[in-house]
C-alpha cells in the first residue's frame, strides 16, 4: 500500500507567477504561462534554491540566517480562498501577483487546510510537495496599500486561515494554466497525542 494516495480531489490551475525580486515596499509577481519546476524552484524566483536563510517563522528551531531547506520555493494559493480575503477587506478582487503567488488553483475546498506532506501532481509528472500553511504577512498588505490605499492593513486579519501554503518540487517537469492537478495525501490518521 503506497504512503501517498491518489484522492478525486482535482485543482485546475487558474493563474501562474514568478517573484523575481524582493522590493520591501510592493511585493508583485509576474504573470506567466507556464512555469518549468526544477528541484531547486522556479527559475528566476527569489524564493528559489535548494537552501536558504532561516527567518523568523523558524526561529524555535534555527537562529535567523542559519542554513536550512528550502521548503517555501512556491507560494500556491486558492482562488476560492482569494476571493473570500478580498471580501474581507471589502475589495471586489485581489490580484494574486500582488500576494506573490507561484500557482493559483480553484475546485479544492478549504486548500490551505490540506495536510503537510500532501502532494500536487500536474499531467507532466512535476509533483508539488506541501510543507505547510503560508501565514499572512506586511509583504502583500503593502502590495495591496499601493494599489487600494487603506485597504492594505486589513489583509492580515482577512487571510488568516486562507493564505495557501508552501511547496517545494519533488519532481520536475511544467506547470501550465489550465492544468489539472490532482491532490495526494499522506495515508496515515491524524496526530493524537
Amino acid at each position: 500500500m503506497p504512503a501517498l494516495k491518489p484522492t478525486d480531489h482535482i485543482a485546475h490551475v487558474t493563474w501562474l507567477g514568478v517573484v523575481t525580486s524582493m522590493d520591501r515596499s510592493e511585493l508583485l509577481a509576474e504573470t506567466r504561462e507556464a512555469i518549468e519546476l526544477r528541484f531547486d524552484g522556479i527559475a528566476g524566483s527569489v524564493h528559489g534554491g535548494l537552501t536558504r536563510a532561516a527567518c523568523s517563522r523558524v526561529t524555535a528551531q534555527h537562529p535567523k540566517g542559519t542554513e536550512i531547506r528550502n521548503e517555501r520555493q512556491l507560494s500556491i494559493l486558492s482562488a476560492e480562498e482569494i476571493a473570500e480575503i478580498a471580501l474581507r477587506m471589502g475589495l471586489e478582487h485581489i490580484d494574486p501577483a500582488r500576494l506573490g503567488a507561484s500557482v493559483v488553483i480553484e475546485g479544492i475546498a478549504d486548500f490551505t487546510h490540506v495536510p503537510p506532506s500532501a502532494r500536487l501532481q500536474a499531467p507532466s509528472g512535476a509533483t508539488l510537495v506541501v510543507d505547510m500553511h503560508n501565514r499572512p504577512c506586511q509583504f502583500p498588505a503593502r502590495s495591496i496599500e499601493a494599489v487600494a490605499p487603506g485597504q492594505g492593513r486589513g489583509f492580515k486579519a482577512a487571510a488568516r486561515g486562507r493564505r495557501g501554503v508552501t511547496a517545494w518540487v519533488a519532481r520536475e517537469g511544467r506547470i501550465a494554466l489550465g492544468d489539472a492537478l490532482r491532490l495526494h495525501i499522506p495515508d496515515q490518521r491524524a496526530w493524537r497525542p
